[in-house]
């Protein structure tokens, strides 16, 4: 058996070996690093892909988040709405912009955040929803975008972690999470679904408007060498970078299959164990991309578990371990405990095990298991 990777990077480049290192020459030959032809050819090929108008290549999805708010020109001290249980990047953009966070719970089962938590959220200062489409799964976009119109808020969805995933609409039929809202941002970090050799980000929307303000943002406020129109910063996608994603796009869409069959081979043996829970599909099977493969373990036994898989050389992960309502930078007295009964039980039960396009029946096999048999 291959030693077993969180994520295996190498396998998959194997595979696009050849047309990288050809890309990666070119690039290196011609000195275009920035903004060159690939960066174009990639945005292009995304745009096809989504079923969108624009598509802004960026540096990273950090950034993606923060230019999809300032292109919104949201004010300092507006609300907005997202999840408790995600990475800080979320959230951490919004302070950054001085607008104010208001964090509520998710759902137990898909781990999105909860639309009757937005709901009870919402203030006379809310101004936008954040829906993460964590793990790969979309969140209840229906509902978001139905609340949404109701009370006239921007829907930015962070759209990191589920790139590739369809959300099935009973409003607007089957549509690619990223194209739902205003406007969304993804990282294409190497670990990502859709993964480059370093950093790198974009914004999507089908808003000309928007899309304009967002393309001179990204370049330092121009729109014209030197005539600085609006405030922006330095957020560009290399060409090198681009090149990795270019070679990737069209394989998507198997890339996902891959991590949707290696889900159903993990639920096969893990199914109906004692004190295991699966990941939960909320709808059709392509609305999720498996970015994480997420058990909850019920025992309270699940920080045992990790030790022990480390020490089986079976790697592991516990997205996330401390809710943001919980994190210094974030805390607040605003919140109340009783708000998040979901996300303050799943930070003690989560653990993502290994998942990527490269696994192998004998590893699923190996660590499925190890998990059994610790848990008897």
């Amino acid at each position: 058996m291959k030693k077993i990777q969180m994520v295996d990077l190498k396998g998959q480049y194997e595979a696009i070996k050849g047309e990288v290192n050809d890309s990666f020459q070119e690039i290196l030959e011609s000195t275009a690093f920035i903004n060159g032809p690939e960066v174009q050819k990639f945005q292009k090929g995304m745009e096809e892909y989504l079923g969108l108008k624009h598509v802004i290549p960026c540096a990273n999805g950090t950034d993606a988040l923060q230019i999809a708010m300032m292109g919104l020109d949201l004010k300092p001290g507006d609300e907005i709405i997202t999840a408790d249980f995600t990475f800080a990047a979320t959230v951490e953009v919004i302070a950054l912009l001085q607008l104010t966070p208001v964090l509520v719970d998710v759902e137990p089962d898909t781990f999105n955040i909860d639309p009757e938590a937005i709901k009870k959220a919402i203030t006379p200062k809310t101004k936008a929803i954040v829906p993460v489409h964590l793990f790969g799964q979309t969140a209840n976009m229906d509902a978001i975008m139905e609340i949404a119109k109701e009370h006239n808020l921007y829907v930015i969805e962070d759209n990191a972690q589920a790139i590739g995933a369809n959300y099935h609409s009973g409003k607007n039929g089957k549509v690619k999470a990223g194209a739902i809202g205003d406007v969304a941002a993804t990282s294409f970090f190497p670990s990502k679904n859709l993964g480059c050799y370093g950093d790198g980000g974009a914004i999507f929307t089908n808003n000309d408007d928007l899309a304009h303000t967002i393309r001179g943002i990204v370049n330092h406020g121009m729109y014209e060498r030197y005539h600085h129109d609006v405030v922006g910063v330095n957020s560009r996608l290399d060409s090198l970078q681009a090149a990795v994603l270019r070679a990737k796009l069209p394989k998507l869409d198997q890339y996902n299959r891959a991590r949707r069959e290696a889900a159903e081979k993990y639920d096969a043996a893990l199914k109906g164990q004692e004190h295991i829970e699966i990941p939960v599909r909320d709808g059709e099977p392509d609305s999720h991309v498996f970015h994480q493969y997420t058990l909850k373990i019920t025992n309270g036994k699940r920080d045992e578990l990790v030790k022990h898989l480390q020490e089986k050389e079976i790697p592991c992960g516990v997205y996330y371990p401390i809710p943001l309502h919980k994190q210094k930078a974030y805390a607040d007295e605003r919140y109340n405990e009783g708000d998040f009964p979901v996300t303050n039980q799943l930070v003690k039960e989560v653990i993502s095990l290994p998942m990527h396009t490269e696994l192998e029946d004998d590893q699923i096999t190996y660590i499925t298991n190890t998990i059994v048999e610790f848990l008897k």
